[in-house]
């Protein structure tokens, strides 16, 4: 098995500790929002190394959306360019963990859909969307 690498981000890398920790008992909203997460296990796209990230808890049925807004920076968060060379993807939802695999939506009534489910779930997607001049790629995670 390849090593975990912890996010060099301090309160990314706390939050996936305590969350693993604790089966999601704590940890499981993105900082003071009350929103819920999700931690979504990667595999580097360089490094060919486990990582893992908290993202927004939307779901679509038996499927989760996985939306790389990185707060509207100009551009994609790393793990997006991890889904796109490697799809295969652990979600752990709480104490429930699922092996998926992730496909980019290109659909545009697809990501229609999927967007507007997406900003149900977390408002500020709206705002973040408008900040940057990339579209924010949106990901489906299916059970394996």
């Amino acid at each position: 098995m390849t090593d975990y690498i912890p996010s060099p981000i301090g309160w990314v890398r706390d939050q996936v500790e305590v969350y693993e920790r604790t089966n999601g008992a704590e940890g499981n909203t993105l900082r003071d929002t009350g929103l819920p997460v999700i931690i979504v296990t990667n595999t580097g796209n360089r490094s060919g190394a486990v990582r893992k990230t908290p993202l927004m808890r939307v779901k679509d049925g038996d499927a989760y959306v996985l939306v790389g807004s990185m707060g509207g920076a100009p551009k994609n968060p790393v793990w997006v360019y991890n889904l796109r060379a490697n799809p295969d993807v652990e979600i752990r939802d709480k104490a429930e963990v699922k092996r998926m695999r992730v496909r980019e939506v290109r659909d545009e009534a697809e990501r229609s859909r999927l967007w507007a489910l997406s900003v149900t779930a977390y408002p500020p997607y709206e705002d973040y969307q408008k900040r940057t001049s990339r579209t924010i790629p949106l990901f489906v995670a299916e059970p394996a």
